[in-house]
This record gives C-alpha cells, sequence and structure tokens, in this order.
C-alpha cells in the first residue's frame, strides 16, 4: 500500500434540512467546500479529494451517508490513511485537524473528537474496508446507510477531548448557518 494520507472533504449529502448545497454556502468570501479544502491543505497531507457525487469521488453507494464517501474514497484512492471532515464545519481550523492525525498516526487507530464522528482520521487496511463494504451491502437493501459510530464499534477507536467545542459546530439547517455566520464574522480568529 502506498504510505501517504489523504485529506478528504465529505461534500456528498443531499443539504435536505439546509434546502441548499452546503459546498456552495459562502463563508468570508469563500465557498464551504473552498474553506474545507484550504483547511486540509495545511494539514500536512499528501492529496486532498472531494467526495461527493458532483466531485471528482463519486460514491459507489448512493445516498447511504457519510460512509459511502468514505467507502468510495478508499476504494479509488490508494492511502495508508484519511484525514476526513465534512464540508459543513465552518468553524473548524487546521489546529483541530492536525491534533485528530498526530494522536491517530501515534497509535495507529481512528481517531475523532468526543462526542463528534466527524472529522476523523482513519488508518485504511483490509478490515476497515472490508467492514464498510459488508455494511454498506447490507444497508443499501434497507436505503439507510450504515453509521461511523457502527464503524468505532468495529475497529480499534480513540476519542480525544476537544475544550473548544465550538470549533465543531456542524451546519444543517438555515438557523445554524446564520448563528455560524454570526460567530466567525464577530471574531477575527475564523
Amino acid at each position: 500500500m502506498i504510505q501517504r494520507t489523504l485529506g478528504v472533504v465529505l461534500a456528498g449529502g443531499l443539504s435536505s434540512r439546509m434546502k441548499q448545497d452546503k459546498a456552495s454556502l459562502q463563508r468570508n468570501h469563500q465557498t464551504m467546500l473552498e474553506f474545507s479544502r484550504s483547511t486540509l491543505e495545511k494539514c500536512d497531507v499528501d492529496d486532498i479529494v472531494i467526495s461527493g457525487s458532483n466531485y471528482q469521488v463519486k460514491d459507489a453507494y448512493i445516498n447511504l451517508g457519510p460512509l459511502a464517501g468514505i467507502f468510495s474514497v478508499i476504494k479509488q484512492c490508494p492511502a495508508s490513511a484519511l484525514l476526513i471532515m465534512p464540508v459543513d464545519l465552518p468553524l473548524i481550523t487546521p489546529e483541530i485537524l492536525m491534533q485528530l492525525k498526530l494522536v491517530g498516526e501515534l497509535s495507529n487507530k481512528a481517531c475523532s473528537y468526543k462526542d463528534h464522528p466527524l472529522p476523523l482520521y482513519l488508518p485504511v487496511n483490509s478490515f476497515v474496508e472490508l467492514f464498510i463494504q459488508q455494511a454498506l451491502s447490507k444497508n443499501s437493501l434497507i436505503e439507510k446507510g450504515p453509521s461511523i459510530r457502527q464503524l468505532f464499534k468495529a475497529i480499534p477507536h480513540q476519542e480525544i477531548n476537544q475544550p473548544d467545542q465550538s470549533c465543531l459546530f456542524n451546519t444543517n439547517t438555515p438557523e445554524q448557518w446564520q448563528q455560524a455566520q454570526r460567530f466567525f464574522s464577530l471574531t477575527s480568529k475564523y
């Protein structure tokens, strides 16, 4: 296997609660997709891929959630590990992602923040690939994708604490997006 870490932006969701494509939302003069990509670029990854039906890595299983996007990246882009973030984290910083990456690399385990399955550092191995493929195959029959939390129950995983929970605030509704806009427009940090 090629020894490299890929940065992955998950941008394949339906955005049904947001009622518009979350990847195209404007965050300080750039789209959330551009923001997500530029955040990952600062995280010492070897390459960055965008997962979603309108992007470079298309889902092998349609509408089955984040694991379908992750599985598609694993199948299409050889890597030893993935640093994964969804496109709806407007307050995330490179430091937050780098902390996950560092802990994940040192422990050689999947790594996420407590109570937040994403963002995620995920070592890629045959067991991870097989588990996701089997879970997606079973769940495609009932049209409901398996969760990342189900994956965590099956593989070595470590949750770490994040004292500043605001940076993990994700935006799924217009109200949450407005709240995030107010927050990052008031602070120069973001």
